[in-house]
């Protein structure tokens, strides 16, 4: 069999109170608010990032998926921060968010810690700076989960080596509706995993694989 270019190395998966990682699961919080779980979730983390407290929802989950699944990856030995990129995506943008904004607003009170997260890249940018990631990132809007779209714009920043490893997948919250689900792709080298492919993503996204 023909060795994979690719490779889907680390997942995680946070949704309905749950954190698993590579199939396995990791932390339940059962029947708590998305707000109460993260903080909770994080404590038993111990994550020590003290400007989590500070971000809103959709960041605080993305922060936390890529935590868990980035944990004991060693990817600082083996990629320099600007050949790891981030690829993300979403169905409600940051309108979590921007609602909260808007209700302040209508107060008459206009809170700029809430403002600076009313655009959906900055969960990107929070995973980024808490990393140390400097590559090629962006942040696409869609109905759904777009396998087919995400592997082949990941493909082609892989295979024109604008990065030699990606942060995939999806990052979606509104209210306490939320699913994080995110990836790790490489160079399949001596590393282990998933081909990357649409049918793996795909299969991944709806736990059809463990």
């Amino acid at each position: 069999m023909t060795k994979p270019e690719f490779t889907v190395t680390q997942y995680c998966r946070i949704r309905e109170n749950t954190i698993s990682k590579n199939g396995n699961a990791l932390f339940n919080n059962p029947n708590e608010p998305f707000s109460r779980f993260a903080d909770n979730a994080y404590r038993f983390l111990n994550m020590a990032y003290p400007k989590f407290h500070k971000m809103d929802n959709l960041s605080k989950l993305g922060l936390l998926a890529s935590d868990i699944m980035l944990n004991n990856n060693n990817l600082w030995n083996k990629y320099t921060p600007f050949e790891v990129g981030v690829v993300l995506s979403n169905q409600n943008s940051s309108l979590d968010t921007d609602i909260k904004y808007y209700e302040q607003v209508k107060k008459g009170v206009a809170s700029p810690a809430i403002f600076v997260y009313s655009l959906p890249n900055i969960v990107i940018g929070e995973i980024c700076i808490r990393n140390g990631i400097k590559g090629e990132n962006s942040f696409f809007i869609s109905d759904h989960f777009n396998a087919s779209q995400q592997v082949q714009y990941v493909n082609n920043l892989l295979k024109s080596n604008v990065v030699k490893a990606c942060i995939c997948g999806w990052v979606e919250l509104m209210g306490n509706t939320y699913y994080a689900f995110l990836y790790l792709v490489e160079k399949s080298g001596d590393t282990k995993g998933s081909p990357f492919n649409i049918q793996t993503i795909e299969d991944l996204f709806n736990n059809k694989i463990e």
